[in-house]
């Protein structure tokens, strides 16, 4: 009889998606993002926050449409080459599965390791860290304090 031994280590390396924004770019692991998707107006109501554009409908769901730039302090950009990442939730909530982020291109694919370089750069609200990709810096977002702001200002 063999015994199979899990490994608690971190992996050598992620896969994951650096996401570029109005003024800076996010690194996201792949497994968090459902889709991508084409930028749509979202619907709005009177009295949302700056960094909730409004709800998006993506498959059956009506999802809340984020800017993280406005959620840290900043102003809501929509460019050119807008698009919505479909995030898969983190916070625990069982009817919360998703949430949708507005981003400024479509993001590219990249495999970083434990050796990254952290970036020496001051952190912002919502940010976890910072890294050097060598031709880029890319931001760390708090996708769970994201949530958290949602649950906070009774948006979900």
């Amino acid at each position: 009889m063999t015994q199979s031994v899990v490994s608690t280590e971190a992996p050598a390396s992620l896969n994951c998606l650096l996401v570029p924004l109005a003024d800076r770019h996010l690194l996201i692991p792949n497994v968090l993002v459902a889709e991508l998707i084409a930028y749509r107006t979202p619907q709005t109501a009177p009295g949302l926050p700056s960094w909730l554009l409004g709800q998006v409908q993506w498959r059956d769901l009506t999802l809340p449409l984020l800017c993280f730039e406005a959620a840290t302090g900043g102003e809501p950009r929509i460019g050119p080459g807008a698009r919505v990442v479909v995030l898969n939730a983190l916070g625990g909530r069982e009817h919360v599965q998703f949430i949708a982020l507005l981003v400024q291109g479509i993001p590219r694919s990249l495999k970083v390791d434990a050796g990254l370089p952290r970036s020496e750069v001051p952190l912002g609200p919502l940010e976890l860290d910072a890294v050097d990709l060598g031709d880029a810096q890319a931001r760390i977002p708090d996708l769970v304090a994201l949530e958290q702001k949602l649950a906070d200002a009774g948006l979900i």
